[in-house]
């Protein structure tokens, strides 16, 4: 047997390099400063840093760019750069005769006449304001001839882990869901001297590898079993790290990946490990992707941080729960609808959708049964009604799919009104729809959605391709169905997002989930509604509570009808003071709950109020508020009280003290307050008694699993080396 596997491995190995060397997509950069006059030529990236850090379950990410204007005019100019799943813009920074300025959160349409005000007097004056789905455009006015400017952007977001691997993605590809806007985005697309990504990830649990797929000039170093770091650095375009070249290396990172995906034993991979992998960042055309992964039979656990200041009336906290491995294989034979995108947004994902819906083609079971839709101005069924998997219908699928071009608009309803009404309602069944979901043609609206699958008792499993994608669409049906969304991003290992989302869909879930806390009081838990919880996914809860003291935590569900309870009991600190991040990550996740609600019930102004109310006082740029900066003189001159700038100083002195401190070591049931003296006490017993789900134990069966692949592969590499 030991022999057998290593030959399979080999015969993988020749020919994934040879697959991987092709897979290469066109696309747009984003984060360019550009003039609004076109006449004028584009400004010049001098400088791009970036500064993560990922600790006490949310990531911090500062921005910090600076621009040349080779023009001989003052001008104006606009930087517009997508924001990751979940993240909040909580601070702008222009610097003004070389002072750092922070900005502030004003009602939206007041921010933008006091910009204009500031502009037309000639005064330094910027904004950011949410433009669409979840891209943000700052404009900055004047840019001095001939000089440098420099724009900070800080964003917020959790840190979520799914089956024990953890991912941040750093976005600069265009999102492309604009067809007008490819023609505008020909600007600079390289940093002219110094582009620098440092990233330190301090874990309460161990963590035993990190990587980034595709960057071999990364330097990934392993301070601790729990706190790891990530340097790029390039200037000129040239890397500052001496990285290995020739096939030896590439054909290592497609190997190293492979194993890595399966979760293979480390003596069985074919290539001793090495720290870098993949090709040079050169430019800022692709997603920078980080990926850590838990040790090995890292308990469940439920984690809490809270933020109390002492006099104020009200404290802020985060549980994060990480159930056990309880959720049973499922066996019998299921039928499956793919339903795929090929609207003209695509263009530059296609390569990515097909490659995924292909390879979960290929873990279909015997007894299952697939059938493929696509829609863009209109639907249409790729297959001839249901036909059952085998290999040979796979591979006569796989090539119809990979045949069809892009292009034509989004009728996101039509395809899923076609997939619904092909369901055998005798059958266990599930719709994988692919798509970035900006639908314009047809039913655009999310609550025409939603009463379409009320009609239907189906699951619908959401990969969500693009930067700018409709995620609060796609990821409110796939929620309302009781199904899960899954961002991609065409810098993602595709192998481990296809292992993350087969894993869960072949696996049963917690359904009519709810929490309930109790002991305390408590107020604005978020999210309002939880529906379902798939295997390796973690709960995120959030909330506010009056005064510390026992909490008693409930989670209860349905698992295949039948009724479970985990329950825990743990301390709330009277005060903490370490992380007032935590009031912003709340306040963001109340405004999304309640846009969700606007979404569904229709617009109510006293919703409209309480969100703009949240992130005025919180600083937070959303759909209602947006950021100004101008002179330091014109704030006052305008009344504006300087909310943000204090709240950015008490971050960053926390962050400062968190940094001095060694990273925690988690407490299974909960965690305590990093960075306060007034630490949760423990449970005395832990809420899940199994260990996470991982994806470790892959062994012969994925192997055999990959063998099925290889055709595929190929097909998909040598199309897209024609098409390069």
């Amino acid at each position: 047997m030991r022999h057998s596997t290593l030959a399979l491995k080999n015969l993988l190995k020749s020919a994934l390099v040879f697959v991987f060397a092709g897979l290469l997509n066109i696309s747009h950069a984003a984060g360019l400063l550009t003039p609004v006059d076109a006449s004028y030529k584009s400004l010049e990236i001098r400088d791009h840093l970036v500064d993560v850090t990922i600790q006490d379950g949310f990531v911090i990410t500062n921005v910090d760019q600076v621009f040349t204007n080779p023009n001989p005019v003052d001008l104006e100019a606009v930087y517009s750069f997508p924001i990751p799943d979940q993240a909040a813009v909580s601070n702008l920074m222009v610097w003004i005769d070389g002072q750092p300025i922070t900005g502030e959160v004003v009602e939206k349409q007041r921010a933008r006449e006091i910009y204009e005000q500031e502009r037309q007097a000639g005064r330094d004056a910027g904004i950011t304001e949410q433009k669409g789905f979840r891209r943000f455009e700052t404009s900055v006015s004047p840019v001095r001839a001939n000089s440098n400017t420099r724009v900070k952007i800080q964003y917020l977001q959790p840190a979520r882990l799914d089956t024990g691997i953890g991912r941040y993605v750093y976005p600069l590809e265009e999102g492309g869901t604009d067809e007008n806007k490819l023609s505008f985005w020909t600007a600079t697309e390289s940093v002219q001297e110094l582009f620098r990504f440092e990233l330190t990830l301090r874990s309460g649990f161990p963590v035993d590898a990190v990587r980034l797929p595709g960057i071999a000039d990364a330097v990934v170093s392993q301070v601790s079993d729990r706190e790891w770091t990530v340097l790029i650095e390039r200037r000129g375009g040239v890397s500052q790290i001496s990285t290995p070249s020739g096939s030896e290396s590439d054909e290592h990172t497609v190997v190293q990946e492979l194993t890595e995906g399966l979760g293979l034993e480390t003596e069985e991979n074919i290539l001793p490990p090495t720290p870098t992998q993949g090709n040079s960042v050169s430019d800022l055309t692709r997603d920078l992707v980080v990926y850590w992964r838990l040790a090995p039979n890292t308990p469940g656990s439920l984690e809490m941080t809270a933020y109390r200041e002492p006099g104020k009336s009200k404290g802020t906290f985060m549980m994060v729960m990480s159930p056990g491995d309880d959720l049973a294989h499922i066996e019998e034979g299921r039928d499956w609808v793919f339903v795929l995108d090929v609207s003209g947004s695509m263009g530059g994902k296609y390569a990515t959708l097909a490659d995924g819906v292909r390879r979960a083609m290929t873990k279909m079971r015997p007894g299952d049964r697939f059938r493929l839709i696509t829609f863009n101005n209109n639907a249409r069924e790729l297959t001839p009604g249901w036909v059952g998997f085998s290999e040979s219908s796979v591979q006569e699928f796989s090539s119809v799919v990979s045949s069809v071009q892009p292009g034509g608009g989004t009728n996101l309803y039509a395809g899923l009104e076609k997939a619904v009404r092909a369901l055998d309602k005798d059958r266990t069944a599930g719709i994988v729809l692919v798509s970035d979901g900006v639908a314009n043609v047809g039913e655009t609206q999310r609550r025409g959605f939603l009463k379409l699958l009320e009609r239907y008792d189906i699951r619908l499993f959401t990969f969500i391709l693009g930067n700018e994608a409709n995620r609060p669409l796609l990821k409110a049906l796939a929620k309302h169905s009781n199904g899960f969304a899954i961002n991609i991003s065409n810098s993602d290992d595709i192998v481990g997002k296809l292992l993350e989302a087969t894993s869960k869909i072949q696996h049963q879930a917690m359904h009519d989930v709810s929490v309930s806390i109790s002991g305390v009081r408590t107020t604005n838990i978020t999210p309002k509604s939880i529906r379902s919880l798939y295997r390796g996914e973690q709960l995120i809860v959030m909330g506010q509570y009056w005064e510390g003291g026992e909490v008693i935590v409930d989670l209860d569900a349905k698992i295949s009808g039948q009724k479970v309870n985990y329950t825990t009991r743990f301390q709330l600190p009277e005060t903490s003071t370490g992380i007032p991040e935590l009031e912003r990550l709340w306040a963001y996740a109340k405004i999304r709950d309640l846009e969700d609600q606007q979404e569904l019930l229709g617009r109510s102004e006293d919703r409209a109020q309480a969100i703009t109310d949240l992130a005025v006082e919180h600083s937070i740029v959303s759909g209602n508020t947006s950021m100004v900066v101008m002179r330091e003189e014109q704030f006052a001159a305008y009344d504006i009280q300087r909310r943000n700038q204090k709240r950015v100083e008490k971050e960053i002195a926390a962050q400062s003290a968190r940094t001095q401190k060694p990273v925690a070591q988690r407490a299974v049931a909960v965690t305590g307050n990093a960075g306060s003296s007034a630490a949760a006490k423990p449970a005395s017993e832990p809420m899940f008694q199994n260990s996470r789900p991982s994806y470790s134990g892959g062994g012969s069966s994925d192997l055999m699993w990959l063998m099925l692949l290889l055709p595929l592969l190929l097909i998909s590499g040598l199309r897209k080396r024609a098409e390069s």
